[in-house]
């Protein structure tokens, strides 16, 4: 089955960040296919690179870098909504006259369209959070 992720809520702020994660790690283990995971509202807080849990937490922003490289994901931060967050790449940092970028590696901005595009090609999309 092929399936597209759609996170809404932030790391640490609901246990809905981290079952999104679990979820996706679940299904790949159970040889489905992962179109596209899509963070979007709050979600795209899990693309902050500069995300510092305490050390007895555990890492969803380093958890979600090691999930997408291992099974080479297509893993997008909304755009607007990350740069309503300051979270930008180097590319909008230098749009907006800013000093650093901190999207984490394996992130990529871009657009609703996106998430449409992901949408139509696949069999199921599952949400998490509100």
């Amino acid at each position: 089955m092929k399936l597209t992720i759609l996170v809404h809520s932030a790391p640490y702020s609901s246990q809905a960040a981290y079952s999104a994660y679990r979820f996706t790690e679940s299904a790949l283990a159970a040889g489905h296919e992962i179109q596209r995971v899509f963070f979007y509202y709050d979600g795209v807080h899990a693309s902050n690179g500069l995300s510092t849990p305490p050390q007895d937490e555990f890492d969803l922003v380093k958890a979600w870098q090691a999930l997408i490289e291992k099974h080479e994901l297509d893993a997008i931060s909304c755009v607007s909504s990350a740069l309503k967050r300051g979270i930008m790449d180097a590319r909008e940092a230098h749009r907006y006259e800013k000093a650093a970028a901190n999207l984490a590696e394996g992130f990529v901005l871009s657009g609703l369209g996106q998430l449409v595009d992901a949408s139509l090609s696949c069999d199921r999309v599952v949400s998490f959070g509100a």
